[in-house]
């Protein structure tokens, strides 16, 4: 049977894990790419990093989104969350303070959850501090659904 999942339970599969599938609209045609996201509970959005591409530039013109987040174990058993939402771009000393929280967060996700040792904030922070075309992009949460199937 499948089952609506509580606030509290979407807000935990989006905390434990960085990896989602984003929704957006480029010229009235759906897209979902796979994209790596860090959700800050506290400040309750997503933070997400990019280099300019064709979501970015979709971004601009339409900034509803979605993202969908998924834990399946098998075909009976699985839980999966939609967030709706809107994007904002960001860019200068303000990205730079959002990316060290994407950076942070996913470290100690992928910590916890993988127990494997990883340092990549200054990889990121250097891409910023460059002249390359990358992007912080928050997914300001509208609204968020969630499903379970446990058997």
């Amino acid at each position: 049977m499948i089952k609506n999942l509580e606030t509290k339970e979407c807000h935990f599969i989006l905390e434990n894990n960085y990896i989602g599938h984003l929704g957006y609209i480029s010229e009235n045609i759906p897209y979902v790419v796979p994209i790596t996201y860090f959700f800050d509970k506290k400040e309750n959005h997503i933070i997400c990093y990019s280099a300019e591409g064709h979501k970015i530039q979709a971004m601009r013109k339409n900034k509803q989104v979605s993202l969908q987040v998924a834990n399946v174990h098998s075909i009976n058993q699985w839980k999966s969350v939609i967030v709706h939402g809107h994007s904002e771009l960001h860019f200068g000393n303000e990205a730079r303070t959002y990316l060290h929280d994407f950076s942070l967060g996913i470290k100690n996700i992928i910590t916890e959850t993988e127990y494997q040792k990883v340092d990549f904030i200054s990889e990121f922070s250097s891409k910023i501090d460059k002249d390359e075309a990358a992007f912080i992009f928050l997914i300001k949460i509208d609204s968020l659904t969630g499903k379970k199937r446990n058997q």
